[in-house]
């Protein structure tokens, strides 16, 4: 049945913006770019190291996604690091608030959020280095 999540897909309100932040600052790869006039649309497939993708979409007059207060659906999207103080350290010095590293209570590993440039809660989870 189901092995893995393949992507997950994210509608943006400033495609230029959003594609810097994915991929300049995040480091994706991009696998593909595509305009489709019809919708006047871009969408940009982006690689994770571990082969999992992003799908980045712009659409004409997104409506605002609402994060806070939580909101049904999608809470946040995870990322495995290996080390939360360095990824942190790094997003802190180009800019980006990051929230302070907490410690899970029933796995006892460290994450910490931060926000895409339309609000997407992210969050960094620091990988067991046996997975």
């Amino acid at each position: 049945m189901l092995k893995s999540i393949h992507h997950a897909a994210i509608i943006c309100s400033d495609y230029e913006r959003s594609k810097r932040f994915y991929v300049s600052l995040l480091g994706l790869e991009v696998i593909a770019e595509n305009y489709r006039a019809d919708r006047d649309s871009f969408k940009l497939d982006l690689r994770l190291p571990d082969s999992g993708q992003i799908e980045l979409f712009s659409f004409p007059n997104p409506p605002d996604r609402p994060s806070f207060p939580e909101a049904v659906g999608l809470r946040h999207l995870a990322f495995n690091v290996e080390s939360v103080e360095l990824v942190r350290d790094y997003l802190m010095s180009e800019g980006l608030a990051v929230e302070p590293i907490r410690i899970d209570e029933y796995t006892q590993r460290k994450f910490a959020f931060f926000s895409d440039p339309d609000g997407l809660p992210l969050e960094l989870y620091e990988q067991v280095v046996s997975e």
